[in-house]
């Protein structure tokens, strides 16, 4: 379906039609990908046309392809057109017409057939390219390919393009540099890395760049671009080195997303302004100063949207209307950290060395939750183990000052939504997390009546991964999401935005139905080791995508206050 909706506008702009039509199609895709509800409900209802830059034609065209399987404007279109050019289009440095001209012109009709036309240079005779455009498309076939490789999780990417951005800014000349991309805006999968740096020469910089001693070889290098590939991961980078007056526009630029860029345009014609990497100009041609990405939002007559917020999915309205959350919680609100397992159930290191390791994070406490007894494939504790785990606790709370170990659980919610322990043990612990881990094929009336279930708990404090999913490798199970986040506000039971790279989980979308629903959140690492509390950030970028205030989540709270809040929020 938003592929379908995509094909469209590109074929549009093969056929060089009103930009606007085509822009149209593209934004019916953004909103359709970014549901929450089921489209099926919403066409039954006649009120997908109520969305934002859906009107009653895609309405009636995303309709027939539901109902049919088929779109014969889809199929017009791309019978007009020659065979190939999807796949063509998709090509960095080859633009709808370009594309079409090439497919006509040369008869190709595949990445490899104009992969062989650049190489035997028959491109160059085409009018409108040269030797340098053939030079061009072998790179952006090559880009092209590496696009088509699976995409990364953000934990995985993220040490890797921080090593990089810290070479990158120590490299003498270098003004200022950041990450840009979905690496920035802390996406959950991410296809490559951007960096973007302000110097006044930037061959020294690509120098030093090519160095590093992560780089496998470059891929391509010009005025103000250098790509390499990475020996970690098979990872491209590419780095852009701009003027440092360019710098906040082409880090806004080159940070996304496309959706929101479309809109921020929009806005800008609206005012006599265009804005590109290479800064804000009124219709004479004067350039505007753009010191910070601030300054661009202001001359828009909006507040500044944080990158995670960079979706078009009302972050621009709200900006407008001056109603942006300007506290969404950040690291630095962080006291404490959720959900730590240690050797006493599947975790690689003692409470003491979980213990150092938080406190030399700068945390105040940490949570210590293993499994419970029916986890047995994970080292679940039996009550006796539970109970001796609580000395230690005890032992080193004494031993490593400045930091808390509060006693806790990651107990399971069996099949039947009742809790893995009895209410006896439960009732003495400071922190329950409640989690689901098998039985994940149940379908979504029973998933749904399960975690309602365990709800009915009182002892039950936080709900862990609440769908189950891994990224890229398990699906979320079935579940009414909405039915879910009812009951937790009506019960006072606080959910978990788990870290894990893997996880991620809630993930964006959820977080924002939570807290419209005066859902708290804890922000959780789900650390098995050590390393695995830096998992943390990840949650709170999370967080941050949802929309989610300090004030919405509750381990911002120091130790005593954060226990009380959740027997508050249980009591009503």
């Amino acid at each position: 379906m938003v592929q379908i909706l995509r094909d469209i506008s590109l074929f549009l702009q093969m056929k060089g039609e009103n930009p606007f039509r085509s822009r149209a199609y593209d934004i019916a895709a953004d909103r359709i990908s970014g549901l929450s509800e089921d489209l099926g409900t919403l066409l039954r209802e006649d009120r997908l046309k109520e969305l934002p830059g859906i009107g009653q034609a895609i309405s009636d065209k995303v309709a027939e392809l539901m109902s049919t399987g088929r779109l014969s404007a889809y199929e017009t279109l791309r019978a007009e057109l020659p065979a190939g050019v999807l796949e063509l289009v998709r090509v960095p440095e080859l633009g709808p017409k370009k594309a079409v001209l090439l497919a006509r012109e040369l008869g190709v009709d595949s990445v490899d057939a104009l992969e062989k036309a650049c190489r035997e240079g028959r491109v160059r005779h085409v009018a409108g390219f040269g030797e340098k455009s053939e030079a061009n498309l072998l790179a952006g076939i090559e880009l092209y390919r590496r696009s088509t490789t699976p995409r990364r999780l953000l934990g995985d990417v993220m040490p890797v393009a921080e090593r990089l951005l810290t070479s990158v800014k120590n490299t003498p000349g270098v003004v200022r540099a950041s990450v840009g991309g979905s690496l920035r805006r802390r996406a959950e999968t991410v296809g490559d890395v951007d960096l973007i740096a302000s110097a006044a020469e930037p061959g020294a910089v690509f120098d030093a760049f090519c160095r590093a001693p992560e780089v496998a070889h470059v891929i391509g290098r010009g005025e103000s671009k250098c790509s390499v590939r990475l020996h970690d991961k098979d990872l491209q980078v590419d780095l852009r080195v701009l003027p440092d007056e360019d710098f906040a526009t082409a880090l806004h630029h080159f940070t996304g997303s496309r959706a929101h860029h479309l809109r921020l345009r929009g806005l800008a014609q609206d005012r006599g302004l265009k804005i590109s990497e290479w800064g804000v100009h009124r219709a004479d041609g004067t350039k505007l100063p753009v010191p910070d990405e601030a300054a661009l939002y202001r001359l828009l007559d909006m507040q500044y949207i944080p990158p995670e917020l960079r979706e078009d999915t009302g972050e621009i309205e709200a900006a407008l209307a001056g109603k942006l959350p300007e506290d969404l919680v950040a690291w630095e609100d962080i006291q404490g950290a959720v959900h730590a397992h240690s050797t006493w159930s599947d975790g690689r290191n003692s409470l003491e060395e979980m213990a150092r390791a938080a406190q030399a994070l700068g945390l105040k406490f940490l949570t210590v939750t293993e499994h419970s007894e029916a986890a047995i494939y994970a080292g679940g504790l039996k009550e006796d183990d539970l109970r001796r785990q609580w000395d230690e606790i005890d032992r080193v709370n004494d031993t490593v000052k400045g930091l808390r170990l509060l006693k806790g659980i990651e107990v399971d919610i069996l099949e039947s939504g009742a809790l893995d322990y009895s209410d006896s043990v439960l009732e003495q612990l400071e922190v329950v997390i409640g989690s689901i881990h098998v039985r994940h094929g149940m379908d979504e009336d029973q998933m749904t009546r399960r975690l309602l279930q365990a709800f009915d708990n009182p002892h039950l404090h936080i709900l862990g991964h609440p769908t189950g999913r891994l990224i890229q490798s398990r699906d979320p199970y079935p579940l009414r999401m909405e039915a879910v986040l009812d009951k937790a506000a009506e019960r006072g039971v606080v959910v978990e935005v788990n870290g894990k790279p893997e996880r991620l989980d809630l993930k964006t979308e959820h977080v924002r139905m939570a807290t419209q629903r005066g859902v708290k959140l804890v922000v959780s690492c789900d650390a098995h080791r050590a390393s695995d509390l830096e998992n943390l950030a990840f949650a709170v970028a999370t967080a941050r995508r949802g929309w989610a205030r300090r004030s919405d989540v509750l381990n911002t709270l120091p130790a005593e206050r954060f226990i009380s809040a959740l027997r508050e929020q249980r009591a009503g």
